[in-house]
């Protein structure tokens, strides 16, 4: 059964990933910079308090994550590390990082930031909603589900 890696810090999506991993009893490693308190005292939580280093929970994760473990992350070159490693990837909207299609995230992402940086894009994205909640939490249950019929 796989463990499941959730970039913490700003995660929207923490009490879902505690939902559906302990429906499954699946370990999930919430990592952050702080002491995440989603979950309450459940065994299969493992909090990770990562020093305030940049990208400190990333390098946690990307390092720990393995081959058939499920990452949760809005972080594309996170993302684009543990694909490498044979993880499945979801992002906070249910959205799947794919093999296929992160080397095209990654370009996204640096061009937006290029935009923000010259002043012709402000702001971010649009707003977290219950309809990206509800996607997240079927991503989620398909991943666990191939991860199920993979042996991961």
């Amino acid at each position: 059964m796989p463990d499941i890696f959730v970039d913490g810090d700003a995660c929207p999506v923490k009490d879902e990933v505690l939902r559906v991993a302990e429906r499954h009893g699946i370990t999930v490693h919430l990592v952050g910079n702080s002491w995440l308190r989603a979950g309450g005292a459940r065994p299969l939580v493992r909090r990770v308090v990562v020093g305030e280093g940049f990208d400190a929970a990333d390098d946690w994760i990307a390092e720990h994550v393995d081959p058939g473990d499920i990452a949760v992350t809005a972080d594309i070159p996170l993302a684009a590390r543990c694909l490498v490693k044979g993880a499945q990837v979801i992002g906070h909207t249910g959205q799947p990082f794919t093999k296929a299609g992160i080397g095209n995230a990654l370009a996204m992402r640096e061009l937006m930031a290029h935009l923000r940086d010259t002043g012709e894009v402000l702001g971010g994205g649009p707003a977290f909603s219950t309809r990206d909640r509800s996607r997240f939490l079927q991503a989620l249950e398909n991943a666990v589900q191939a991860a199920r019929r993979t042996g991961g």
